[in-house]
């Protein structure tokens, strides 16, 4: 497979049917018995850079104390006192922000497909330099220590850690010195890990916290902002209601009654941990909203912050940040739209809630008359997978998944249905039977099929990309004859994939057109796209609640020229 990328990015990149590639486009149809595409590839026309910080809003405000145990910072790996930020980019790319403002740095993570999300520890073994998690989307937890502005030692792998939906760190919360781990399941049970000090067994035993956290669709561990020297939370809802969780130093209960501290907080799509950003001695906080716009909120060291102050915009280019409050999200951040001559185009999202400038990915007319699906990548990259069922088989590019696709109407790729880590596939037969068909993780083939149940010939429309409930399971949309809508939310079983249906909606038949591109917005929700027979385009937010979308905003016209999107 061919790529512009090298290192770890060509990595991600050729595990991934969507290749980057620059100037280049789909060739047309080939003969009979071969593979009907070659691979796809995608030209490149975004850089996976973003902006500096403004450093002059960070560092308006003089040190005012010596800096805590609990703020100083998780990941400095500038040597100046100062979290740098670390994160990942739509293209699979992790950087470093320096804290001096300075040119980001590309960090690599040996032995990590890609970094879904990324926690910083700080120093966990008195060498100075800080230790950072990479968690794979397989639910590989990796500690690289001694990090520098490119990279870190791998010193310790747990796997399993899919069972839980966000991992994150509240720094020291048992007072011994070193930052500790909590996961939530997504029952909403918490758990502890205390940190050993030592890299190559980081973390004890669990202990269970408490039920009740998933209640928040954003935990963001603060390290210490109350001036106890202890690491503290920060909690918010869906709402935008904000809660703070000092910590009390016992790990079998180790925070003390939430604190209401703010609402309105809900135009934020990330919200990040960055410890002491102004030297003051207080655990500080970055929020990102919807536009990309960075804020800073500065801790008083009594569990409330200053009025927010702007470090920049154009941040809507990350995907992720490490020490980010949201469930995170990979595989699908676009979609492909067929006009009615058989052209592809490509409409890529920008993290904003907003789309780029179509642009055409294949030959004039070239696939007319293709019976495609574009899914939620089924190798755990970046990118979806363009299927094609072609003389009965099903291709993934140039892999050759097997006969006897022609059996079915509809092929649905929403992500991982099984709770294994690996992106799975939905198809429906003639009948209405709905079939689950596990992933390998590479995407190259199936498990043998599970029946999910009849009566799906109902719907004239299955879809889904990502979580739209805020749990961080793979759910499916699903519009009948009436024009109702329904969400099937996941479960994580591979013989009962989904909860009974709900009922989120009517008047969905006034569409033309339904496609699911993955999360727009950058909170790590699905999001859902709409066409109505004007060739208007329509967007509905994922909410991460049981209503599982916003209302609609118009964001594009002319769409009446497409017979598909995928």
């Amino acid at each position: 497979m061919r790529s512009a990328f090298s290192g770890r990015a060509s990595h991600v990149a050729t595990c991934t049917a969507l290749v980057l590639s620059v100037g280049m486009l789909w060739a047309s149809p080939a003969v009979a018995g071969s593979a009907p595409r070659p691979v796809l590839e995608l030209p490149l026309t975004d850089t996976p850079m973003v902006p500096t910080l403004d450093v002059s809003a960070l560092d308006g405000m003089a040190r005012t104390a010596e800096a805590t145990a609990g703020s100083k910072p998780r990941f400095d790996v500038t040597g100046d006192g100062k979290t740098d930020l670390i994160h990942r980019t739509r293209n699979g790319f992790t950087f470093v922000a320096p804290s001096s403002g300075g040119e980001h740095v590309e960090f690599t993570t040996a032995g990590s497909f890609l970094d879904l999300d990324l926690v910083p520890l700080g120093d966990q073994n008195g060498t100075g330099k800080p230790e950072v998690l990479s968690l794979s989307a397989n639910g590989a937890l990796r500690l690289y220590s001694d990090a520098s502005t490119t990279t870190g030692t791998l010193r310790w792998t747990g796997y399993g850690w899919n069972i839980y939906n966000k991992v994150f760190s509240p720094g020291d919360v048992d007072g011994d010195g070193r930052a500790d781990v909590m996961a939530r399941q997504y029952n909403g049970d918490l758990y502890f890990y205390r940190s050993t000090g030592t890299v190559t067994a980081p973390f004890a035993g669990r202990a269970k916290v408490g039920p009740g956290w998933g209640a928040y669709d954003q935990l963001v561990g603060l390290g210490d902002n109350d001036g106890d020297g202890k690491g503290d939370l920060l909690a918010r809802t869906p709402s935008g209601q904000v809660y703070f969780y000092g910590s009390t130093g016992d790990k079998s209960a180790p925070f003390k009654p939430r604190k209401a501290l703010a609402t309105g907080w809900q135009v934020y799509n990330q919200v990040i941990a960055v410890d002491d950003r102004n030297l003051d001695g207080h655990a500080d906080v970055f929020a990102r909203d919807l536009n990309g716009t960075l804020w800073a909120y500065y801790g008083r060291g009594n569990g409330t912050f200053t009025s927010r102050a702007q470090t920049g915009s154009a941040w809507n280019r990350v995907e992720q940040f490490g020490g980010a409050g949201n469930i995170p999200s990979v595989g699908k951040t676009l979609f492909i739209a067929r006009d009615k001559a058989g052209t592809l185009f490509w409409h890529r999202g920008l993290n904003n809630g907003k789309l780029a400038a179509r642009e055409q990915v294949s030959d004039t007319g070239g696939y007319a008359g293709a019976n495609l699906s574009l899914v939620h990548s089924l190798d755990g990259g970046t990118l979806p997978d363009l299927l094609q069922v072609y003389e009965g088989r099903l291709w993934n590019n140039d892999k050759d998944l097997g006969g006897g696709w022609q059996i079915y109407n509809r092929l649905v790729g929403p992500g991982d249905l099984t709770g294994d880590g690996k992106s799975d596939l939905l198809a429906r037969d003639t009948s209405g039977v709905l079939y689950l068909y596990r992933g390998n993780g590479a995407g190259t083939g199936f498990a043998s099929r599970i029946r999910v149940g009849d009566g799906w010939s109902a719907y004239n429309q299955i879809l889904g990309a990502g979580d739209y409930t805020g749990d961080g399971r793979a759910d499916v949309l699903a519009r009948d004859g009436s024009g109702n809508l329904f969400l099937y939310r996941g479960t994580g079983s591979a013989t009962a994939p989904f909860a009974g249906r709900l009922n989120i909606g009517g008047g969905w038949g006034s569409y033309t057109e339904l496609v699911a591109p993955g999360d727009l917005s950058g909170d790590g929700r699905a999001d859902l796209l709409a066409v109505n027979a004007a060739g208007d385009l329509y967007r509905y937010l994922g909410t991460g609640t049981g209503s599982a979308i916003s209302s609609r905003v118009k964001i594009g016209y002319g769409y009446q020229t497409y017979g598909d999107l995928y």
